[in-house]
């Protein structure tokens, strides 16, 4: 991997004008896909379009660590981490990697997780590879309709008892065309949060909500879930991030960037009620509007999402202390209280 197809001198002048004197000491990213070559089943091929192309295919501790160096040269980095939860992937061996490569001290690690994993297999992916919980994806459900999928189609009862019982975390990527918006998920997120209290919810992309009209008036009633959380990744709209720190308790908010996709270059976008990513490059992730004749000089999303960060902050007056509590201390303390 060549580091400058993920970094160059444009980039080290927004960090230095931007960022260098307004992060903090420590950033703990609680959402990082890290896998090797064993995540994928044998003989799959990767799409010509997938993201993952950029990386010959992985991304592994050491190319994540790689890059970060160059991202955030400043900063101690820490990071929750689970596999590409591809329809492909090889859950066993994801979760094997990611096991081998968390220390439980600045490296964490989940479990991908489909609902027809027996229990026995989920046991042992936490309890051998000491794992903190689990990144469950309605990609697994592939016996229904995509759009049909629940979120409590996407973990079994006795997977989320196990859950409850160990006081593990969950990353959930809410399913659904409507995201945070849809009645049946406004139910059930706060339905899981109340059936097993000891399990930490983390909602991912903000229960998916990438522009205002996904979430205004539609964090109230988890907010009011001791054990539900909020990560910010691949979201980069400033006035998303202002009323989710208006509007949910920030001590449950995370800092959450979705590398490796949030090294690509682009920005996510409101249009018309709707989002779509502005890509500077030809990958497929989404609502894609590709710049394919070069118009827009683009940064990475993952710089992007620190720019919203910093105007939402600025605009809800974030104290020094909360800034750290967002980047670092909300997730730390959520990891390194679950039993191991």
């Amino acid at each position: 991997m060549n580091i400058e197809t993920v970094f160059n001198e444009s980039d080290r002048s927004i960090y230095e004008k931007e960022f260098r004197d307004w992060l903090p000491e420590k950033i703990f990213d609680s959402h990082v896909h890290v896998f090797d070559e064993n995540n994928f089943k044998p003989d799959y091929k990767l799409p010509g379009k997938s993201c993952y192309q950029k990386f010959n295919g992985t991304f592994t501790l050491e190319q994540c660590l790689e890059i970060v160096d160059v991202l955030l040269p400043d900063q101690e980095f820490s990071m929750n981490c689970f596999g590409t939860p591809d329809t492909e992937a090889d859950l066993e061996a994801a979760s094997k990697y990611t096991g081998k490569i968390a220390d439980n001290k600045r490296i964490f690690g989940m479990a991908l997780v489909s609902p027809k994993d027996k229990i026995e297999t989920i046991k042992h992916r936490i309890n051998d590879y000491g794992l903190i919980g689990y990144k469950p994806y309605r990609n697994f459900v592939d016996w229904m309709d995509y759009e049909a999928v629940t979120i409590f189609d996407m973990l079994s009862p006795e997977q989320m008892e196990f859950a409850n019982e160990k006081g593990l975390a969950i990353t959930l990527h809410i399913p659904k065309a409507a995201r945070l918006a849809d009645p049946s998920n406004q139910e059930q997120m706060v339905e899981i949060c109340q059936r097993y209290p000891n399990a930490k919810i983390i909602f991912a992309h903000i229960g998916r909500a990438y522009f205002m009209n996904n979430v205004i008036g539609f964090l109230d009633k988890i907010s009011k879930c001791d054990n539900a959380y909020i990560d910010t990744a691949m979201v980069n709209h400033p006035g998303v991030l202002e009323y989710a720190f208006n509007n949910f308790p920030r001590e449950r908010i995370v800092f959450g960037s979705d590398v490796p996709i949030a090294l690509l270059r682009g920005k996510s976008v409101e249009i018309n009620n709707q989002y779509a990513y502005l890509m500077g490059e030809d990958y497929a992730i989404g609502s894609t509007i590709y710049d394919a004749n070069k118009v827009v000089q683009f940064t990475t999303f993952f710089y992007e999402q620190l720019r919203g960060v910093k105007k939402a902050a600025q605009k809800v007056a974030l104290s020094t202390k909360e800034i750290e509590d967002f980047f670092y201390n909300n997730i730390n303390d959520l990891v390194t209280g679950i039993k191991i």
